[in-house]
């Protein structure tokens, strides 16, 4: 029997693995640095990411204090919501991503 918390401590673990320079985001599109002609990719994503990243966090430090008898049920639900929400838009930007590459691949030179 699969334990629910760990599918989302798994997410919240690829996403944090995201926002490292070493071995997220950087590597695969490259340094963020700001050019004259607009943002850059990578920035973007970095940023994206760490939102979610924060949200997991903000997460966790409620159900914490829930847990301690610290914290009212309705802030847990409401960040537990919110890092759903983050993270369900965080997963339809990458499959976006990857479809407009895939087509990107499809097109004849």
């Amino acid at each position: 029997m699969a334990i629910p918390g760990m599918n989302a401590a798994n997410a919240y673990a690829s996403v944090a693995r995201l926002g490292n320079s070493a071995t997220g985001l950087e590597q695969a599109v490259g340094p963020a640095t700001a050019d004259s002609n607009g943002p850059n990719f990578g920035a973007v994503l970095r940023e994206i990411a760490n939102t979610v990243i924060e949200a997991g966090r903000t997460s966790d430090a409620q159900t914490q204090a829930m847990a301690a008898g610290k914290a009212n049920i309705v802030d847990v639900v409401t960040a537990v919501a919110e890092t759903e929400t983050a993270i369900t838009a965080l997963v339809s930007v990458r499959d976006k991503v990857i479809q407009s590459y895939q087509e990107i691949m499809r097109m004849p030179i």
